[in-house]
C-alpha cells in the first residue's frame, strides 16, 4: 500500500511539473551582419579557388532577416526547443571577380535550425515585467545557394544541407501581459559548409568550403500559454 501511495505521489508531482510548464512562441527581425572568412575549394571543371570574402548580411533587403522559435519552459525555468533564423550572406564584387563567378551568395536564406537549450530569471531585477535569458543550440545550416561561374551556362540555384551549426544568444524580455511580450537580444550563429556547385555539360561538380558566422541585433515579440 506505501508503494501505491508514494509512486502515486510522485505522479501527482509530475504531472504538477508539467501542467505549469510554458510554451512559447516567438517571432523576430533584426539588424544582422557576416564575419569576413575564408572561402576555399574548386570551381566546376577542377580550377582551385581560395580567397578571403568580406560577406555583407543585407538584412533590410527583400528577402529581409527573420527568425522564430517555440520553447518549452519547465517550472525550474530551463527550456527546450526548436528555433530557425533566416540568415544571408553576399560576396562583394570585388570579392566575385577574384573568384572567377558572377554570384556567390545564400540570400533565400542562410537558413540555419537548432535545438535549443535555454535558461531564464524572472524577476531577477526585482521588476516582475523584465526576465533576462541566454540559451544556445546545435543543429544544421540548409542554405538556398545561388552560384554562377563566369562565362559558364550553368547556375547553381537550390538549397543544400551543407554541414552542422551552432547558436548562442542572450536578450531581455518585457512582458506586456501574461501572454504577451516584447523582446531585445544578440545572437551569434556559426556555421561550417561544404557547398556543391553544379557543373555544366562534361565537367565535375565543385566543392567550396566556408564557415560563417553571423552577428545579429534582434527585436521581436513573443505568446505563451
Amino acid at each position: 500500500m506505501m508503494k501505491i501511495t508514494n509512486t502515486a505521489a510522485a505522479a501527482l508531482v509530475l504531472m504538477a511539473g508539467q501542467a505549469s510548464a510554458e510554451l512559447e512562441l516567438s517571432f523576430y527581425l533584426g539588424a544582422q551582419s557576416v564575419q569576413e572568412s575564408s572561402i576555399s575549394g574548386t570551381l566546376p571543371g577542377g580550377t582551385s579557388v581560395s580567397r578571403n570574402v568580406d560577406w555583407e548580411g543585407q538584412p533590410f533587403e527583400s528577402p529581409f532577416y527573420y527568425g522564430g522559435r517555440a520553447i518549452w519552459w519547465t517550472q525550474s525555468n530551463f527550456g527546450f526547443g526548436i528555433e530557425g533564423t533566416h540568415t544571408k550572406a553576399y560576396a562583394p564584387d570585388a570579392d566575385r571577380a577574384a573568384l572567377g563567378v558572377d554570384r556567390l551568395e545564400f540570400s533565400d536564406g542562410h537558413n540555419i535550425l537548432t535545438a535549443n537549450v535555454m535558461k531564464r530569471w524572472p524577476g531577477a531585477f526585482k521588476q516582475e515585467r523584465f526576465t533576462p535569458y541566454v540559451g544556445g543550440g546545435v543543429g544544421i545550416a540548409i542554405p538556398h545557394v545561388d552560384i554562377q561561374v563566369t562565362g559558364a551556362s550553368s547556375r547553381t540555384f537550390g538549397y543544400e544541407v551543407t554541414g552542422p551549426a551552432l547558436r548562442g544568444l542572450a536578450g531581455l524580455k518585457y512582458n506586456l501581459n501574461e501572454k504577451w511580450a516584447l523582446f531585445g537580444e544578440y545572437q551569434i550563429t556559426w556555421s561550417d559548409n561544404e557547398v556543391t556547385v553544379d557543373p555544366a555539360a562534361g565537367q565535375s561538380a565543385g566543392k567550396l568550403d566556408v564557415e560563417l558566422v553571423t552577428h545579429a541585433v534582434n527585436v521581436g515579440i513573443s505568446y505563451s500559454f
